[in-house]
């Protein structure tokens, strides 16, 4: 029988792998400010609308993957075997990437590593509901959530790093290796699902017989499946729109210098990984009923900081906000696959997240390409590149209302779910 500190190491690798795929995705959003990238692939650099494209495409390829991709991975290939193809795939693709001359091509290959990643959290949300009960989800979520802020708060430095001391292209090379060198390891050495896989077999898991089409079905049959939906992806929304962004915004609009800007920008997401960390704590303890909550304290703190973010006169002020912001987002971050786990079978899991996550990141996606167009519009008028800014970053308000709203109404359905059970309970015991 697996031991139980065994299946923590599965998820601290899913962890680690999250990093790694974190900095693969915001690699772009700190060469845009590089003016030898943009001029090897012919952008200007105040097209903001072009420039938010990149993360836009990956989203799409990203959302399209999650939802269609997702089944076949979990009922033929299982956790495992998805996860080292995966990785192989988009560290190859990425290491190539400065092969590609022109917007269109890099464009194409941010399409394909969008596709290629994702299941990822999918297939880590179908490895903790095998290994973990529903009392014990909160930490491995928590954790492997961690790996959003981590990546990018390591990302940003990094490719900082390497853009000031190298060059554009050794920023995918690095990356890329560590995709391959660091992640594939880890994968084929701790993450084993129960079964066959376990035990290192080849063949797929037990359940990889049961027909697609079935997991499919089973997937669209998660209760709450829509309202979970339109929360992800407005709570995604945000998380794209901030971290796509904020590079520029600081060095743009507050004025910073390219390694101002590295650190900075990464503050944000260790805290980010604090309020993650605390979520998931918090999660635990928290009876069923009342988790919805966390997406009513979290939404209206993260609109309150963005607000004051937006209002301060002060450059060091205006950082800080987005450090409160990225807490409070991350307190709130736990609660969405927990909640899919709660409300889906075992057998069904991986796909449900996949339509939640998949059909969010499609949403979501919309986000960086609207605030760059917003940027764009606001910055041709007279109040020049940092009112610009600061109306794009005011659509990151309107994304925690919409959480807001969502988690109201699902603790109100839940609410009155467990209402209705007690007239009921109550006639049997009579």
């Amino acid at each position: 029988m697996e031991s139980k500190s065994w299946r923590w190491c599965g998820v601290l690798t899913l962890f680690v792998v999250a990093a790694i795929s974190y900095i693969d995705r915001i690699n772009l959003a700190v060469l845009v400010t590089d003016h030898a990238f943009l001029a090897h692939i012919g952008l200007e650099s105040g097209d903001r609308v072009r420039q938010g494209m990149f993360a836009t495409v990956f989203l799409v390829g990203y959302g399209l993957s999650s939802v269609l991709l997702t089944p076949f991975c979990s009922a033929l290939l299982g956790v495992r075997q998805s996860l080292i193809y995966g990785l192989a795939f988009w560290g190859a693709l990425t290491f190539a990437s400065p092969l590609a001359h022109g917007y269109g091509l890099i464009l194409t290959s941010r399409l394909l590593l969008g596709i290629a990643e994702g299941p990822l959290y999918s297939l880590a949300a179908a490895y903790i509901k095998a290994h973990f009960t529903s009392r014990e989800s909160g930490k491995p979520n928590s954790l492997v959530n961690m790996g959003t802020g981590i990546g990018l708060a390591i990302g940003y430095p990094l490719v900082s790093y390497l853009l000031t001391h190298f060059d554009w292209q050794t920023s995918f090379h690095v990356i890329g290796l560590v995709n391959i060198v660091l992640g594939i390891p880890l994968v084929i050495a701790f993450v084993h699902m129960p079964g066959k896989e376990r035990h290192g077999s080849s063949a797929p898991p037990p359940r990889a017989a049961m027909p697609v089409r079935q997991v499919v079905a089973g997937a669209w049959q998660t209760r709450h499946l829509i309202l979970i939906t339109v929360l992800t992806s407005a709570a995604l929304a945000y998380l794209w729109g901030s971290s796509n962004w904020l590079p520029a915004y600081l060095k743009v609009s507050r004025g910073f210098s390219l390694r101002e800007m590295g650190w900075l920008a990464s503050l944000p997401q260790y805290a980010m990984v604090c309020g993650v960390l605390m979520g998931g704590i918090v999660l635990d303890k928290l009876q069923r009923r009342w988790v919805p909550c966390m997406f009513l304290v979290g939404s209206l703190s993260v609109a309150l900081a963005v607000w004051l973010t937006i209002q301060t006169a002060d450059r060091y002020w205006a950082a800080a906000g987005m450090v409160a912001a990225n807490f409070f987002w991350g307190l709130q971050a736990p609660a969405i696959p927990s909640i899919v786990q709660d409300n889906s079978r075992a057998e069904y899991t991986a796909s449900a997240f996949g339509v939640v996550n998949g059909v969010g990141s499609l949403i979501a996606g919309l986000m960086p390409l609207a605030m760059g167009g917003v940027i764009s519009a606001v910055s041709a008028g007279s109040g020049g590149a940092a009112s610009g800014f600061f109306a794009g970053f005011a659509l990151l308000i309107g994304t925690q209302l919409v959480v807001f709203i969502c988690g109201l109404i699902l603790w109100l359905r839940e609410r009155a779910e467990r209402r209705s059970l007690v007239p009921a309970s109550s006639g049997l015991s009579a």
